[in-house]
């Protein structure tokens, strides 16, 4: 194979994943520029993990979405740094009682998790996405904002909000492709004692390059119709919204 199809080949191939492959050698060595490139993603993911959540315009944001003005919690880790290093005190409440009971349908809890740069650049758009998508068969309970917040900080919120399912937009681990992806968790009759197994994940939402909004929106709402059905969410509940054919190709085959 020619040095020119070679190059031709990795390049086909780099269409289809963001992984980094085909990256060329320099002596024993990669080239200076893939080596930068590195570099400056390892920064960008170090960054979107540490760098606080811009409280004050999220609100702002999340307010204009129109379902209520959100209410601002925190969890029991105190600063970044002790919620990196104990991931229990990010699960537990600080003080919930800012937050209403409204015994709505649906209640959302908006976390920064490990990536306050992913709730910041897609929470408000995903929310909005989520208002419209569930609006109209569910009462909604008006959103919270919870920083340094682990996923199980959200079941803690939903009993106080007495909400009969939650979800939860949180911020992903970043990665070295990327650092602003959220995640949902969906959880039906939410309780303290829920664990992982009685929870949905719809993850990598990070348009335009990821999973967008709208679909991720129209996924969460088959998962609530699914969950109330069923009357429970996690293993049991499975989504299908790409048993159809012609509904995949409406949602753009998204990867989760």
């Amino acid at each position: 194979m020619t040095e020119l199809s070679t190059a031709a080949f990795w390049d086909e191939l780099r269409q289809s994943t963001q992984s980094r492959i085909g990256l060329g050698r320099a002596g024993d060595s990669l080239p200076t520029q893939r080596v930068l490139e590195f570099k400056a993603a390892h920064a960008a993911a170090r960054d979107a993990v540490h760098v606080p959540l811009d409280v004050d315009t999220l609100v702002a944001a999340v307010a204009a979405v129109g379902i209520g003005d959100p209410v601002v919690v925190t969890s029991l880790a105190t600063s970044r740094g002790e919620y990196l290093r104990r991931p229990d005190l990010g699960r537990q409440p600080d003080d919930l009682t800012a937050v209403p009971r409204t015994d709505a349908d649906v209640g959302f809890v908006l976390s920064d998790g490990l990536s306050p740069l992913a709730l910041m650049e897609h929470g408000a758009g995903l929310l909005a996405a989520l208002a419209t998508e569930l609006g109209d068969g569910y009462s909604l309970a008006p959103p919270v904002i919870a920083t340094e917040a682990r996923v199980a900080l959200g079941d803690h919120i939903a009993v106080a909000m007495g909400v009969r399912t939650v979800i939860v937009l949180i911020g992903e681990r970043p990665g070295l492709s990327v650092a602003d992806s959220l995640g949902i968790y969906l959880t039906h009759l939410p309780d303290t004692s829920r664990t992982d197994a009685d929870r949905n994940c719809i993850s990598n939402i990070h348009p335009p390059e990821g999973l967008g909004y709208t679909v991720a929106a129209r996924i969460a709402a088959g998962l609530v119709e699914g969950a109330r059905a069923l009357g429970r969410s996690g293993v049991a509940l499975k989504d299908n919204s790409r048993d159809n054919p012609a509904a995949a190709v409406e949602l753009g085959a998204p990867r989760l």
